[in-house]
């Protein structure tokens, strides 16, 4: 391949992966046709993206981005799984794909500048909740303080209001009151 196809596919790597920040790496080779469109289309539906790569082209593109990370898994034939979605999503949902399909092969990831080396890689990051998960995780966890603080204020005051409630019950009944000694 000459130097300026070359220059030209690194090119098109940088503009394709520009907003990509995490990504899986996959082997789909040995797969049957039918069982790769099928996660094609699965993915897409997604919308998360599969591009079979060059990849001493791609970790040249690669430099200074956030898929920088992936350099170690550019070995062999290699398939690029990315989305707008968090990558965490993907992961899921191709460790669940894997499980159907032994010829997938799920050979590492990145995000936040972070490594995750080969299947056992991939299954440790779609098991860190997504960003959304660990936002809703963060506002239960500075909730709970003031819940729990605005149910022991509220819980004497309830238990007044209870005793007040049958005083009255009882006196409407006609009903005589008396004070017992505890």
């Amino acid at each position: 391949m000459s130097k300026p196809i070359k220059n030209m596919i690194v090119g098109e790597y940088k503009k394709r992966f520009a907003d990509v920040e995490g990504a899986v790496l996959i082997e789909i080779r040995g797969m049957p046709a039918k069982a790769t469109t099928q996660l094609r289309a699965q993915l897409r539906a997604s919308d998360v993206s599969v591009t079979v790569i060059k990849n001493t082209l791609a970790q040249r593109a690669f430099q200074g981005t956030p898929l920088a990370p992936l350099a170690p898994g550019l070995k062999g034939p290699r398939a690029i799984v990315y989305g707008k979605t968090s990558v965490v999503t993907i992961a899921r949902q191709l460790v669940k794909s894997a499980k159907e399909n032994d010829k997938l092969a799920l050979m590492g990831a990145c995000i936040d500048g972070s490594w995750f080396d080969g299947n056992d890689g991939v299954v440790r990051l779609s098991k860190y909740p997504t960003r959304e998960e660990s936002q809703s995780q963060l506002i239960t966890l500075i909730l709970s303080p003031a819940r729990k603080t605005l149910s022991v204020v509220k819980a004497p005051g309830g238990r007044l209001l209870g005793v007040v409630k049958e005083i009255q019950t009882r006196l409407e009944k006609g009903e005589t009151i008396s004070a017992r000694a505890h």
